[in-house]
């Protein structure tokens, strides 16, 4: 089983929000995902999409969009990015899903020997868009990732990889309680989504940092290709 990460889809079949608004390699990137997903990924993987998956606002509206996800090869699980307000209570959208699909909410799953925890994350103190409104929400959200993590180690997998939908850092790469919470635990891998454009990619934390492992997916970022972890 290879491992692959690919999010911000931002699909929108139902009700068409055309992409190349912002940017001509945003042009019918639905065919450009597919193409490159059936190129590399085979039924046998796994594919971890970290977020804002549907512009749908509601979960039958994003039907059309779950059942593209379901289509392409290979196991995937997602988390909740900000845009996806059709994700509605988690049950409702496990519910919801092909058998090929799992969705995280502050909780992991175990596959083969593989572990995923993932929660949403949020911006970051000390970065360009936070402020004190901000606050409750992302310490909220760090106490989210330490719960995912702790279900995470009691699954007792040989490897753990993280989603998180929002970097786990400001622009600036300062510490964070994300930073915090990760480097407490032994994870292999981190993955995350939410940067767009140049602007966006040229503050991504990438690499080896604290021994683990940081990667954008956002698909602008990777040319639209499932990026092999593995």
């Amino acid at each position: 089983m290879n491992i692959f990460a690919l999010g911000d889809l931002h699909l929108s079949f139902a009700n068409p929000k055309p992409m190349d608004i912002f940017g001509d390699n945003w042009t019918d990137h639905p065919e450009k995902i597919r193409a490159a997903w059936e190129a590399v990924v085979s039924p046998d993987d796994l594919v971890l999409i970290p977020g804002d998956i549907s512009w749908a606002m509601y979960l039958d509206e994003a039907k059309q969009d779950l059942d593209y996800v379901a289509a392409l090869p290979g196991t995937k699980v997602m988390i909740r990015g900000n845009h996806d307000y059709w994700w509605a209570s988690i049950s409702k959208v496990r519910k919801a899903l092909h058998p090929s699909i799992h969705a995280l909410q502050n909780d992991a799953i175990t596959i083969g020997d593989v572990t995923i925890a993932g929660v949403r994350g949020w911006d970051c103190p000390g970065g360009y868009m936070f402020d004190e409104h901000d606050r409750k929400v992302y310490e909220r959200e760090v106490l989210r990732l330490q719960m995912s993590l702790d279900a995470a180690m009691k699954q007792k997998a040989k490897h753990l990889y993280v989603m998180l939908h929002y970097p786990p850092t400001n622009e600036k790469h300062h510490s964070s309680g994300f930073m915090e919470v990760l480097a407490q635990y032994p994870v292999d891998q981190v993955v995350y989504g939410h940067l767009h454009g140049k602007e966006g990619h040229r503050h991504a934390l990438q690499g080896l940092h604290h021994g683990i492992e940081f990667h954008l997916t956002a698909c602008d970022f990777l040319d639209f290709a499932p990026l092999k972890l593995t």
